[in-house]
């Protein structure tokens, strides 16, 4: 069970998340009480956006910046967030882009962008942010994977093995992290209702369009966003190296 204010006093950290499932945990942290950083590499008018809606809810957030597969950039953000919300005691790693090229063409490229976001931005966040987390006392981290990284997707090979390397990720660090007290979950979401840019993301993807899940409908980003939640807050401290799936029933394995 968990309380309308269950992240009381506690401050976040949600990678890419102007829009769709990173704008919804955002807004959903801060709905139960955590103070939240909300990053964006360029979508910046976005990110304040929603930094907005959180302060005229009455909440604390504030807007961080920076490429999250660049080292440097990621300990700006880190040091950033916490000095301006006094602390950090949940990470989000939602950054991501969604690519969909045919193994033949795929440049070698565009395969290191989609692993230098997803994965190494994940690495980097979690390495920097490691310090405050510990210090927390209940700190905890929650990966955003996918459900193809467990049924694979053509033409997502870059995206599909980013993706379950965090699953591995999470594992690791579950195991490394539990004498610190930070739980360590990653949640795979599935035929999700979101905004897709053309321009970064192909669009729809190709496997979407053949699935239907079981309940008869797809997700919202919500779905995922009160997961999330719950796997940050106190109801959820025996919960670690877990992948929990949100797919209205895709993915039954």
């Amino acid at each position: 069970m968990t309380s309308d204010r269950d992240l009381e006093g506690r401050v976040a950290l949600v990678s890419g998340s102007s829009r769709n499932i990173g704008r919804a945990i955002a807004l959903e942290l801060a709905q139960a009480g955590a103070a939240v950083a909300v990053h964006v590499r360029d979508s910046v008018e976005a990110g304040a956006a929603v930094v907005a809606e959180i302060e005229a809810a009455g909440r604390r957030a504030v807007l961080v910046r920076g490429d999250v597969a660049d080292p440097q950039a990621v300990d700006a953000i880190v040091a950033a967030a916490c000095d301006a919300l006094g602390g950090l005691d949940i990470l989000v790693n939602n950054a991501a882009i969604r690519r969909e090229t045919a193994f033949a063409d795929l440049a070698y490229a565009e395969w290191r962008e989609v692993m230098a976001i997803i994965l190494d931005g994940a690495y980097l966040l979690t390495r920097a942010a490691l310090p405050m987390l510990a210090r927390s006392g209940a700190g905890a981290v929650v990966n955003i994977g996918g459900l193809s990284a467990h049924t694979g997707a053509a033409g997502r090979a870059h995206v599909v093995a980013a993706k379950a390397g965090l699953v591995g990720l999470t594992r690791a660090l579950a195991i490394e992290f539990a004498d610190r007290a930070i739980t360590v979950n990653c949640v795979a979401p599935g035929m999700i209702a979101t905004a897709r840019l053309a321009a970064t993301t192909g669009g729809e993807p190709a496997h979407h369009k053949d699935h239907q899940p079981p309940v008869g409908r797809r997700g919202q980003p919500e779905d995922v966003a009160r997961l999330v939640r719950y796997l940050a807050g106190p109801s959820a401290r025996y919960l670690t190296g877990q992948t929990i799936h949100a797919n209205g029933g895709l993915f039954l394995a």
